[in-house]
């Protein structure tokens, strides 16, 4: 039995970072797909379908919650993705409570290691 490559968009504009990622995910198995700011993950995450979408805030052009509202906004594009907003950029209560509301996980970067993002994909 075949079973298919799991896709993951990561829309991330710091090229150290971003490397990091895909560098883990393409070890682990995952094919991945990166862009550097939210109008190009905006494009790709409605151009073809991934099983996880790694989503910074902080990006050029569109911000990430901005991204996530047109995504999962009065109709959700994106129902079968799972996504994970990863930032360094703390948000008040109010507006993090509403992003945890259209996302599965809100991680903190200076607090995720690659070993620990793909634990969390893998339990998603």
């Amino acid at each position: 039995m075949e079973t298919t490559q799991q896709t993951v968009l990561c829309i991330e504009d710091d090229r150290f970072i971003g490397e990091m990622y895909v560098r883990a995910l393409n070890q682990a198995g995952y094919s991945v797909d990166w862009v550097l700011s939210g109008s190009d993950g905006l494009a790709a995450a409605k151009s073809k379908h991934y099983d996880f979408i790694l989503l910074d805030l902080m990006l050029p052009e569109k911000k990430g919650n901005e991204v996530i509202g047109e995504l999962r906004g009065e109709k959700n594009l994106i129902p079968d993705t799972k996504v994970l907003i990863l930032t360094n950029f703390d948000e008040d209560d109010k507006s993090r409570e509403d992003l945890q509301q259209k996302v599965e996980a809100y991680l903190i970067k200076a607090d995720i290691t690659p070993r620990k993002l793909l634990e969390i994909i893998k339990e998603l």
